[in-house]
């Protein structure tokens, strides 16, 4: 039932927008963990290890997922680990007000061109028209509201681009995944297990068996942004059985306000005018997605 009225009805159910928006949350959540006062890479890690751990009793539960989904996951594992790696690398260089707009922002553009051209979801034209002022908004935001660039770190806003390139890339093999996978719990629960054993390995290979161990004395956020992570991707995929992928990953967005708030009020960055405008931009082509 779920499949005939995705591949015919391009609108989202209001329980599945409600959870949605609330994954957004969670997810600029376990983002701002990556700021504690660790390397972002070892911060991911401790996020990575965390979820994987709490996703372990899931997977023993529902099992693995249908082989058919397998290609898709590893596909994702893959791509993923990238994406932490260029996260990190953009947090490094950059704010979180600054990078998470961009990279979350640009996202749902490049997935909804590919739902369009390859997947052959439909997009209709008030979504057409909430593209285009999504990407108004990042144009904005890449100008920092006309100011110099050199008020923004160049690095940081490549790497945050990259990044976006990235999210689109899994976010296609996740959704395609989950949905080959019969049973959709199975799949999310095998990737946060075999994501978590994946990152600790580039973890070790990286920084070696001492900074990863002393890493671990910030337990307490890793737990707290493992959970966040799980629970916003869990929702996420599980939505893009029901919905069509360039709705969901668009509506999912939504997180880039929440991030602004924590970055603002909790990690105390400067907030600009242009990075409130730009945000209201990226949020205006985003109601107009969903629309």
């Amino acid at each position: 039932m779920a499949r005939r009225s995705l591949m015919t009805d391009p609108d989202i159910p209001f329980y599945v927008f409600a959870a949605v928006i609330g994954a957004a949350a969670m997810h600029a959540g376990w983002n701002a963990i990556l700021k504690i006062r660790i390397h972002p890479f070892l911060a991911a890690n401790l996020v990575a290890f965390f979820a994987g751990l709490i996703a372990l009793p899931a997977l023993v539960w529902f099992g693995f997922p249908a082989r058919a989904s397998w290609p898709y996951l590893a596909g994702s594992i893959t791509v993923h680990i990238f994406y932490y790696w260029t996260l990190t690398e953009a947090y490094r260089h950059a704010d979180m007000g600054q990078v998470y707009p961009i990279a979350r922002g640009t996202a749902p553009l490049l997935t909804a061109f590919f739902s369009v051209l390859v997947l052959k979801e439909p997009i209709g034209l008030i979504a057409a028209c909430g593209i285009a002022v999504l990407g108004a908004g990042i144009v904005y935001m890449a100008k920092a509201g006309g100011n110099k660039l050199a008020d923004m770190n160049p690095a940081g806003v490549r790497y945050a681009l990259l990044t976006a390139v990235i999210i689109s890339a899994y976010t296609v093999f996740d959704g395609l995944g989950a949905r080959a996978a019969g049973d959709a719990h199975a799949y999310i629960a095998a990737y946060f297990v075999i994501d978590a054993v994946s990152v600790l390995a580039m973890s070790l290979l990286r920084f070696g068996a001492r900074d990863v161990w002393a890493s671990f004395r910030h337990s307490a956020a890793g737990f707290a942004g493992g959970a966040m992570s799980l629970g916003a991707y869990w929702i996420s995929i599980w939505a893009m059985t029901i919905a069509p992928i360039g709705i969901v990953a668009a509506l999912r967005e939504t997180s880039v306000l929440f991030a602004v708030g924590i970055s603002t009020l909790i990690l105390k960055e400067r907030l600009s005018l242009a990075r409130v405008l730009s945000c209201l931009l990226i949020l205006g082509g985003i109601v107009l997605i969903r629309l």
